[in-house]
């Protein structure tokens, strides 16, 4: 099997809803690399804001499009290969809203939070040089690049593939999602401060723009990058099921859902066009949905009181400021 056919067989493989929480252990899989000393409030904190993701518009629609490829792919753990795979890990994961994480405690690789060893081997068999040397998390925004921003540079383009292979061991990515990643990086700004309230229906944009990337690569041809897409897609979707742990309508109509995209990524690469009509239809379906996830916001771990409640309930950080 090719490297494209094995990324295509990883992202139909994806399991979506099942993946995104765990049978045992915290209730939300952020909660993993969340620093384990940091209190209850603050946990609550982390996990119902964000930084505010600070992206320089493009009125060049080309360039629009591959921002949003990135973009969704930053946040979809679909690039990692090896133990980042097997955590969960995606970009976003520390550089969140492509920002820095000053709460990122992952063990072994991170020393203080907000720090981690990009040449560990826990991680990269290719780049793991067998010393613990933590680095703070950059601010891919605010932070001095290490390369050069300007569209005509292929090397933050090669940087960030080097980062996928190399540094995380991940499968070589349509070159689709890495000039989208790169336009993603190039698109971010630091100077947005201040933070937003974390919501279902915000997440489930994530997922309609995830599809509607999809189709674009679809409609160039581009079957590879649409099973990611997709699959980024129903990455999404399981991030939002597991805020809903006490809502079995909301649970079920996420898995309708999912199921559809796992159909459409089943045909995408022998029916193109149907597959496209498909997505379409999924986006707007999807959509009719968004008034009945922002209804069951309060009840759901997206509130900052109900998740305040539940890990009290479990005994999850127990120490409250």
């Amino acid at each position: 099997m090719d490297r494209r056919r094995a990324f295509a067989a990883l992202a139909l493989g994806f399991a979506g809803l099942a993946a995104a929480a765990p049978v045992h252990g915290p209730p939300l899989r952020e909660m993993r690399w969340i620093a384990p000393a940091l209190s209850r409030t603050e946990v609550v904190r982390v996990l119902t804001t964000r930084p505010i993701e600070c992206l320089a518009p493009s009125l060049d629609v080309a360039i629009a499009e591959q921002v949003a490829v990135g973009r969704a792919m930053f946040s979809a753990p679909l690039l990692s290969g090896g133990q980042a795979a097997r955590a969960g890990l995606s970009c976003a994961a520390c550089h969140v809203a492509g920002r820095d994480n000053p709460h990122f405690f992952f063990p072994g690789v991170s020393g203080k939070p907000g720090t981690a060893d990009v040449t560990t081997s826990l991680f990269s068999s290719r780049r793991g040089d067998g010393i613990f040397n933590p680095r703070p998390i950059p601010d891919l925004g605010a932070d001095p690049p290490k390369v050069s921003r300007d569209p005509a540079d292929p090397s933050l383009r090669r940087f960030i593939r080097g980062i996928v292979v190399e540094e995380f061991d991940g499968l070589e990515p349509p070159a689709r999602i890495i000039d989208g990643l790169a336009a993603y990086v190039r698109a971010l700004r630091g100077n947005c401060p201040g933070g937003a309230t974390r919501t279902a229906t915000r997440e489930a944009d994530d997922a309609i723009i995830a599809v509607t990337a999809a189709r674009n690569a679809l409609a160039e041809g581009d079957a590879a990058a649409a099973h990611l897409l997709i699959a980024a897609a129903r990455s999404t979707l399981g991030r939002i099921d597991e805020r809903f742990p006490s809502t079995p309508f909301i649970g079920r109509r996420l898995a309708r859902h999912d199921f559809l995209l796992r159909h459409l990524q089943a045909t995408a690469t022998n029916n193109s066009m149907a597959t496209q009509r498909g997505l379409g239809r999924w986006a707007v379906d999807f959509a009719r949905d968004l008034p009945v996830l922002r209804s069951a916001e309060p009840g759901s771990l997206y509130s900052a009181a109900t998740l305040d409640r539940t890990l009290a309930a479990t005994g999850e950080r127990s120490v409250q400021n």
